[in-house]
């Protein structure tokens, strides 16, 4: 029996623990969440809080709470919690021992080694603050490896043919850009750039910036001071950010922030995606230069690259992609999801030190751009059929995107819209699959704000949804096997599904609980069963929900014979399934 050594991605924003099972790469949920937030707190009675636990705290009790300690490993400098002083790699440290502990729970024995990830632009110092980490958390640091290495082996380190490939990482506090070489398994860094202090979290101050503007200007009041208010603020900011990658506006609300002068102060506030966008812009121009010094240091140009691969949840921000597919012409990748590709590279390369063998990692994506058409301009000419990408080629299923747009002229009633699939900026010259009709609309002047949302499935059925913002006025179609119907031959994508979700001890640095052989029996049943989800119909879908909630509902209880019995009837479902 070969080994276990875990692989780590300590993130800025958020953490994760992977491992390499059977040829697969596993990264371990807690509570049924794959990502535990990099959140350390201490509650009133002097427990360590880590994750969602803590960042919950976060809002209520910010001095109990720190967040964002990535940024300052490497320093030397302390950070107060909860009136008590702790050097970065102590903060960092508990969330390795959590994370420990969630492997532990699932391997169901002792871990005592991980391959830990760190960003490729990290100094010898930040590297040995790691490293300490890992010591302080009772982990072997075996290996450290840069997270556009990671990333590049999780996507591709199983293919023979020659690749050069742009990995872009943007996390929560850093940023790297490498380029790559990958062939017959091996990935060889060329060159890397980036920036230690530029990521999602930047993106988020410049939102809280503009709440704050918005709230001294419209209310009188500056709230820069006030910890409670400005943690709920933070965490609006936070939560626009994930809505404005899928939808052209966010509503920010947060009532009763604090009273001031016998007032009560509220926020409310519309953000639009444009808005975001304009305020980020010289962050994300930052990272293109990054990527332009990244190229000069391998010697290569734009035509050079074969693929761009996209790293890290900041990076679903649209203009990223955008500015990308101006710079080389072409889509980036998006198969591995940008919030675990790194700890599974971390895993892969944990697994090949220990002897395993592992397999490539792909999950389904569209093969094709969707998008619509609008009046607009192209080679610098007015042009009404304009082509607007929504759903871009490349991107993981199943997926959702909006985009808004206006009407032409004063009391326009009606909306045509047309769906194309292709890449041609003019989208005549791409293959119109849908259309229909939005009647009724508001008799007001141009500039009628209707939003288009496209959602594509698991198995090729795109939904097309258009509404009127002002009414909620709306009309949609369902264009069944999108993907299918244009493509030459069968659409074959593997479908590594790697979220095998289950419970865990809350103590932080929990051992392994001695539980009998019929509940780490459960307990795998259960992670194999919601890995199948995404394949069932919805019907066996809610029937194994209602096993796994008895399941766990007998665990808890100690329901041992009613356990046995309703683990065999999931278990009967499973076989059904994969069979």
């Amino acid at each position: 029996m070969n080994e276990i050594i875990i692989g780590i991605d300590l993130g800025t924003t958020n953490s994760e623990v992977a491992i390499v099972e059977n040829g697969q790469v596993l990264v371990i949920a807690d509570n049924n969440k794959k990502i535990l937030p990099s959140f350390v707190g201490i509650d009133d009675q002097g427990d360590i809080l880590v994750g969602e636990s803590a960042r919950n705290q976060y809002l209520v009790y910010p001095e109990r709470t720190v967040k964002s300690i990535k940024r300052l490993m490497g320093q030397d400098i302390q950070v107060n919690l909860a009136g008590h002083a702790y050097a970065p790699q102590e903060i960092s440290a508990i969330i390795l021992k959590r994370l420990k502990a969630i492997a532990e729970q699932y391997v169901d024995q002792a871990v005592t080694k991980a391959v830990i990830t760190v960003p490729a632009y990290f100094s010898d110092a930040q590297r040995q603050a790691t490293r300490e980490a890992g010591e302080i958390a009772g982990l072997e640091v075996v290996r450290m490896i840069n997270e556009p290495t990671a990333a590049a082996l999780a996507y591709g380190g199983n293919q023979l043919e020659q690749k050069r490939m742009l990995v872009y990482d943007l996390g929560g506090g850093t940023f790297d850009v490498s380029v790559v070489n990958i062939e017959a398994g091996v990935v060889e860094v060329l060159s890397s750039h980036g920036d230690n202090h530029l990521g999602g979290d930047d993106f988020d101050q410049q939102i809280i910036e503009h709440l704050l503007d918005h709230l001294q200007e419209t209310q009188g009041v500056d709230l820069r001071q006030h910890s409670k208010a400005l943690a709920r603020i933070t965490r609006a900011a936070e939560n626009a950010k994930f809505v404005l990658s899928e939808q052209p506006y966010a509503k920010i609300e947060e009532e009763y922030l604090l009273e001031h002068q016998g007032a009560v102060i509220h926020l409310s506030l519309e953000l639009s995606r444009i808005d975001y966008e304009a305020m980020i812009e010289d962050y994300i121009s930052a990272t293109i230069d990054a990527v332009h010094i990244a190229m000069k240091g391998a010697k290569l140009t734009p035509a050079d690259i074969d693929e761009i691969l996209l790293v890290g949840g900041s990076t679903r921000t649209p203009c990223i992609r955008e500015r990308l597919y101006n710079e080389f012409g072409f889509e980036p990748h998006s198969e591995v999801d940008p919030d675990l590709c790194v700890a599974m590279g971390a895993a892969i390369q944990a697994a090949m030190i220990s002897g395993q063998e592992v397999n490539a990692v792909l999950v389904d994506v569209t093969p094709y751009t969707y998008g619509t058409s609008a009046i607009g301009y192209l080679n610098d000419d007015y042009y009404p059929f304009t082509y607007v990408p929504i759903i871009h080629k490349n991107t993981a299923l199943p997926n959702r995107k909006t985009e808004a747009f206006v009407t032409h002229h004063d009391g326009q009633e009606v909306v045509n819209v047309t769906i194309y699939q292709g890449e041609d900026p003019d989208a005549l010259n791409n293959i119109k699959i849908g259309e229909f009709l939005v009647e009724g609309l508001q008799d007001v002047e141009a500039g009628n704000v209707i939003t288009l949302t496209l959602k594509l499935d698991l198995d090729g059925m795109l939904h097309v949804f258009a509404q009127e913002k002002a009414t909620g006025l709306e009309k949609s179609i369902t264009i069944k096997n999108a993907i299918s119907r244009f493509e030459h031959g069968a659409l074959e994508t593997a479908r590594h599904r790697i979220n095998k979700l289950f419970g865990q001890n809350e103590t932080i640095g929990a051992v392994v609980k001695n539980e009998s052989p019929e509940i780490v029996e459960a307990r795998k049943l259960i992670a194999k069963a919601e890995a199948l989800f995404d394949k069932t119909s919805s019907e066996d879908k809610e029937d194994m929900m209602d096993l796994i909630e008895d399941i766990n509902s007998c665990i808890e209880a100690g329901l041992n014979d009613r356990l046995q019995e309703t683990a065999a009837k999931l278990a009967d479902i499973i076989y059904y399934l994969e069979s």
